[in-house]
């Protein structure tokens, strides 16, 4: 978006200028602070509005917004990210935690079970990520979704990596044990597209019985000797003390309904990884950069 003078829009507004891009009075501004129906942030004790947030709570207040309003859980479905279960429980967003994959997360948005999901979908046609038409999203006219985290994704290993392994190429054949998520998590998917572009024949790799249905059970898997690798984000493997080889950086992004975006728990929760401890915490996790969070990455 450009300004008359040809300049980037800011990202954020003043009272004043969010008052004449409203077209409402300052006061009228601060009443609706007041009442916590607008959404803003405070530094050092001044009021500021992110543009994109101020667009997106123009647009929920559209008449087929409003009238297409039902309760939601509070809930956060979708895949497991270790930045992201922290941040929800040092914030008192008071989201409950329901993270069985990517997959899951888009089914339970779509059926109005979780407020929010959080996913990381690889489209391996495009090597783009979270495209709501290939996640069958598109037909959800008040789809939001907002950048979490780009994240580093790679091989989880044994303390000390004691089979040597360096690269896909290495998990061939009986000697390795692969852990492995359920078919429509987003590191599944992932690992199909890396190992077809490595040329790597999945049918000669050596799985785990069963899946791990989350990013700690297959770094714990991996930990108690049950499996000697599987693809998994840097965080988790430095969470359980694992070896790790970086293969990719993937985004990670929060998908919901327009109107919860401006809920209590999901602004509770924006507001607390825009502290200095956020930032803190996501570089002792290790393989994230947050340098985009909180960017609409598509509002339908």
């Amino acid at each position: 978006m450009e300004t008359e003078r040809g300049h980037a829009s800011p990202a954020y507004l003043t009272t004043a200028e969010v008052a004449d891009y409203l077209r409402l009075k300052e006061r009228k501004v601060y009443d609706l602070v007041r009442q916590g129906a607008m959404p803003c942030v405070r530094v050092t004790g001044k009021l500021l509005f992110p543009r994109q947030s101020i667009d997106l709570w123009l647009m929920n207040h559209l008449e087929g917004d409003r009238a297409s309003r039902r309760p939601v859980p509070v809930v956060l479905a979708g895949s497991q990210d270790p930045l992201l279960e922290w941040a929800v429980r040092e914030s008192g967003a008071g989201l409950a935690l329901l993270c069985h994959g990517s997959g899951d997360g888009v089914r339970r948005l779509l059926a109005g079970e979780a407020m929010v999901a959080g996913l990381h979908l690889l489209d391996a046609h495009s090597g783009g990520y979270n495209r709501p038409e290939s996640l069958g999203l598109s037909g959800m006219r008040d789809l939001v979704m907002v950048r979490w985290a780009t994240r580093r994704q790679g091989l989880l290993l044994a303390p000390d990596n004691p089979l040597g392994i360096t690269g896909l190429e290495a998990l061939a054949g009986d000697a390795v044990r692969l852990a492995h998520r359920q078919p429509d998590a987003g590191a599944q998917r992932l690992l199909t597209w890396l190992l077809a572009r490595a040329g790597v024949d999945a049918r000669r790799l050596r799985f785990t019985a069963h899946p791990s249905l989350n990013e700690d059970d297959l770094a714990l898997a991996i930990r108690q000797g049950e499996a000697d690798a599987g693809l998994g984000v840097e965080a988790a493997a430095r969470r359980q003390g694992l070896a790790f080889v970086p293969l990719h950086e993937e985004a990670f992004d929060l998908a919901l309904r327009r109107r919860s975006y401006f809920e209590p728990p999901i602004q509770r929760l924006l507001a607390f990884a825009r502290e200095a401890r956020f930032a803190e915490r996501a570089e002792a996790l290790g393989g994230y950069d947050i340098g985009e969070l909180g960017r609409v990455v598509h509002n339908a």
